[in-house]
């Protein structure tokens, strides 16, 4: 069993940044991808980033492209999301996520192919 913890998460004003992390513990060993996704109010679930764990390669929603930017120590088993140039609708409760087995690059968006989840980490963007 793996367990995800996120934590980051903050109050901030837009244009600002802030840096999530994801720890992973337990048997991480099979790790494929590790995904970000985020929940804003009243929505649905929605996907962020994705990194493949080998470093082949990584995806981003076209809505943060250019201002986010996901990555990993593979000694520390954590994922990384940095995020910049912040905006109020930016603001989320921003999960972790992980896949152990390879999947197509085009199912990288779907919450259905990640199977460990973290609790999640709150981001609020003031205007």
């Amino acid at each position: 069993q793996v367990q995800l913890v996120e934590y980051g998460g903050g109050l901030v004003q837009a244009g600002g940044s802030l840096r999530l992390s994801c720890a992973a513990s337990g048997r991480t060993g099979s790790t494929y991808t590790m995904g970000w996704f985020r929940q804003p109010p009243g929505k649905e679930r929605e996907f962020v980033a994705a990194l493949v764990w080998s470093g082949s390669g990584t995806y981003y929603a076209d809505s943060v492209k250019g201002r986010f930017t996901i990555s990993r120590d593979n000694a520390k088993n954590t994922v990384y999301l940095q995020m910049n140039s912040l905006k109020p609708e930016d603001t989320a409760v921003y999960y972790c996520a992980r896949r152990t087995g390879p999947v197509h690059s085009d199912n990288y968006y779907y919450t259905s192919v990640y199977g460990d989840w973290g609790q999640g980490t709150q981001v609020t963007v003031s205007s």
